[in-house]
């Protein structure tokens, strides 16, 4: 997959979450910038860009910004990466690090994290009956580990206003997987924990997004794509 234009790139997923294990894919996401003059045709440009081997996204500038401004915590984490896991980052891109708190908001964070943690959980259950065949098992063990890792860094982000990638034990999160493994059931106190902690917590974060600075950054954006068609 060849994508001109792109504004910040880096690995995500189970490397930059320090959960990763021999044989673990490697993913990348990021953002580009369609060429302006194209999204004023009879056809809109694509706005995602998939690819396997290497495993890879990239969603148009736009997109990422209505994604996160959403609360998506799969967009949100390329905004908060370790310095060393970024492989593009451009002047614009940069600019969009800086902005990243003006995305967020109390009620679209917790409804995000918690809503991605119990489709996990959802997963599980449905396959509680009887003994995993080996990789319904490992399966069911990455599906544990994501919600636990859901939980944690949503509440950190509402709580504080601030996300940390990098999980601190990434050992507990193993053992919690291989424990879900053999009984799904076991995931639900600790969903049932971080939904509490939810809603007795107040948030370090506003009751809706700033928009402003996402709309002045996708103009400049906008701006920076058509003078160079035209330069």
């Amino acid at each position: 997959m060849s994508v001109t234009n792109v504004l910040l790139s880096g690995i995500v997923g189970s490397t930059a979450y320090g959960l990763a294990r021999a044989g673990s894919d490697v993913d990348r996401l990021g953002l580009f910038a369609a060429p302006t003059e194209d999204l004023h045709g009879l056809h809109r440009p694509a706005e995602s860009h998939v690819s396997t081997a290497p495993d890879r996204t990239l969603h148009e500038a736009a997109k990422w910004c209505r994604l996160a401004l959403g609360g998506n915590p799969t967009v949100m984490e390329l905004v908060w990466l370790p310095d060393a896991l970024y492989e593009v980052r451009t002047p614009l891109g940069e600019e969009l690090i800086g902005i990243r708190t003006s995305f967020l908001s109390a009620g679209r964070v917790r409804d995000a994290y918690l809503g991605y943690a119990t489709q996990q959980f959802r997963k599980l259950v449905s396959r509680s009956a009887g003994p995993l065949p080996p990789q319904t098992r490992r399966r069911t063990a990455k599906h544990a580990r994501h919600l636990r890792r859901l939980c944690e860094q949503g509440f950190e982000l509402y709580r504080t206003g601030q996300l940390t990638i990098r999980v601190d034990d990434p050992d507990a999160y193993h053992r919690f997987g291989e424990q879900v493994a053999a009984d799904p059931g076991a995931a639900e106190p600790l969903l049932r924990r971080f939904e509490t902690a939810f809603a007795e917590t107040r948030s370090a974060l506003p009751d809706a997004p700033d928009e402003a600075p996402a709309e002045a950054w996708l103009r400049r954006v906008r701006r920076t794509f058509y003078a160079a068609a035209h330069a």
